[in-house]
């Protein structure tokens, strides 16, 4: 029978925490006899982790496949607990524990290639034997970027995209304009994106439908078992919207959308910033071209800042424009590298 009855962390009541913010809690150990020598610990952890099979030589007759891999360390901290006289009686003891989060570490992520994780972790030993552990994961939200300028411009984002279309049983041309526009493209993680959708439909049939998602596209850095680096892009579905518009034929329609986007979620970074992946998003509204095989596409780069006391920036006004698949950007954004200053480690225990 174990000497320790039960262990459990008693944490506060927060979904989310803040990167730069601290967490305050309780280890409390219920024991059923005498333990000595104890050592009692909480442990803060954060790492990220990626893996993937890539092709070796597509050149080659046989399929061979190697492992790219990476991982990094974003925070490891522990927090001793010191015990009088060298043993513990039986009965309960709560021990207080405090840690800071880094203002620098990176979002709560997971997807099939890699993960971002934190958890608190408490452990009760005697001598070189765990005779208890809990483990509790946390959601956290980083605040890592250099988006953070007040706005000195409003001047509203506009996307364009154009398609031509050639009926042959008519012998008639056509074509569709889709215009995407934002009062701003810099947004937080639980915020709402507000924006209107122009179609300009200069067919002979009915626009019915329009599909909109917020994709994140992730950058992941990896090494092979040689030693080798590798990266792949891999880009998923953050939010989606479908809507019903049944535009008439040579008429223009404008509709007013918003996706909800979830808390938390990676900020807008680079790889140096995140050590082994980066995270950038984009909004694409997306509509079948009528009576043909092809889709028109229109795509609104969005940066995702870090909270709402974080997210004013400085930004100018961006125009993209496509016709037939052919993309031309003019992109004006001001940055700055300014961080914040982390908090003063501070711990306690209590006996």
């Amino acid at each position: 029978m174990s000497t320790v009855r039960a262990i459990n962390l008693v944490l506060p009541e927060t979904e989310v925490y803040l990167a730069g913010s601290s967490i305050d809690g309780q280890l409390v150990l219920n024991l059923r006899s005498t333990l000595v020598d104890p050592v009692v610990k909480v442990e803060l952890v954060g790492r990220g982790y990626l893996r993937w099979l890539e092709e070796e030589n597509p050149e080659w007759d046989y399929e061979k496949s190697t492992a790219c891999t990476n991982q990094a360390v974003y925070i490891s901290k522990t927090q001793n607990f010191r015990i009088e006289d060298g043993w513990l009686d039986p009965g309960v003891y709560a021990f207080d524990f405090h840690f800071n989060f880094p203002p620098s570490i990176p979002s709560t992520f997971n997807s099939k290639i890699g993960c971002i994780s934190y958890f608190v972790q408490g452990t009760c030993c005697s001598g070189q034997v765990v005779l208890a552990k809990e483990e509790r994961c946390l959601l956290l939200q980083g605040i890592a970027g250099d988006h953070r300028r007040p706005v000195k411009d409003k001047a509203p984002l506009v996307v364009e995209a154009r398609k031509d279309i050639v009926y042959f049983c008519c012998f008639r041309r056509g074509s569709m304009i889709l215009r995407i526009s934002l009062e701003k493209n810099i947004f937080c993680p639980g915020e709402t994106i507000v924006f209107m959708t122009d179609i300009a439909n200069r067919t002979c049939k009915y626009v019915r439908k329009l599909i909109f998602a917020l994709h994140c596209i992730v950058l992941y850095r990896g090494f092979s078992s040689r030693g080798d680096p590798c990266s792949l892009e891999d880009r998923s579905e953050v939010a989606r919207l479908e809507s019903q518009t049944d535009t008439a034929p040579f008429e223009t329609m404008r509709v007013t959308s918003a996706l909800v986007l979830p808390k938390p979620m990676p900020v807008t970074s680079t790889v140096m910033e995140n050590k082994i992946m980066a995270f950038r998003y984009e909004l694409v509204g997306t509509s079948s071209l009528p009576c043909t095989m092809s889709t028109i596409m229109a795509r609104v780069p969005i940066i995702i800042a870090a909270t709402p006391k974080h997210c004013s920036v400085e930004q100018k006004s961006v125009t993209l424009h496509e016709n037939e698949d052919d993309v031309s950007k003019e992109v004006s954004l001001h940055r700055d590298s300014s961080e914040t200053d982390p908090g003063a480690m501070a711990s306690r225990s209590t006996e």
